[in-house]
């Protein structure tokens, strides 16, 4: 396992230098599955930088309860301050999700909804697969994963135009952050593998970005 990439640096100036590279597009995709997400009473948010999906889904979902992971202190306290009266609502836990022991059903509520916000793109493909296990272990079933990453589409100009990009932001945060993955992983097959089952697909600037949905099967289906 590499070392944990250091995102405290980054937590005040997150939010403009996402939008100074990519405008409103990543909030964008980010929310494309909220209107999804008002049943959820306990969701699991890994990774979700500086809150901002976080205090929009506590604002829009009055009943859901949050359990949100990150290894950046800076992070969390940008969270619970964005998240405001809401934070009563919300359990942030600093650790690298990648060694963080997740609560069993018979020990805890299963959750019912979980959400990673361009985080997959921080870990290997053995790492997703590693991580897809255990988060599944700890969703009930008709649970739903909903997630944000950069993606490389088809077509032959589109394809070296986004891969070029993606290189760019691994290069630039690599120096950042610490961080040593610089490609992005297969998590498709790792989440089917791990037991869930893709619902819907959204892309946005050509496929460079994506959202999904993935379910976990009620008994009897699948």
């Amino acid at each position: 396992m590499s070392a944990t990439p250091d995102f405290n640096g980054l937590a005040r100036i997150y939010r403009w230098m996402e939008f100074a590279s990519f405008g409103p597009w990543l909030w964008l995709t980010r929310r494309t599955y909220l209107n999804r997400m008002m049943g959820a009473r306990r969701a699991l948010v890994l990774g979700d930088g500086d809150g901002r999906f976080t205090a929009r889904l506590l604002r829009e979902n009055r009943d859901v309860r949050v359990d949100a992971l990150d290894a950046s202190a800076a992070m969390l306290d940008a969270l619970l301050r964005r998240c405001g009266p809401d934070a009563q609502r919300v359990r942030v836990h600093l650790t690298d999700i990648r060694k963080w022991q997740f609560p069993a059903p018979i020990v805890a509520p299963a959750y019912d909804l979980v959400a990673t916000h361009f985080l997959l793109d921080c870990l290997t493909t053995q790492e997703v697969r590693q991580l897809a296990v255990r988060v599944r272990g700890a969703v009930e079933p008709g649970g739903l994963w909903v997630l944000s990453e950069f993606a490389i589409p088809e077509g032959r100009l589109a394809r070296t135009v986004s891969r070029r990009i993606v290189a760019a932001l691994y290069f630039c945060f690599g120096l950042l952050t610490g961080m040593t993955v610089r490609r992005l992983p297969d998590y498709g097959p790792a989440l089917r593998d791990a037991g869930f089952e893709l619902a819907d697909r959204r892309a946005r600037l050509g496929g460079l970005l994506v959202a999904e949905l993935w379910v976990v099967a009620r008994q009897g289906q699948g």
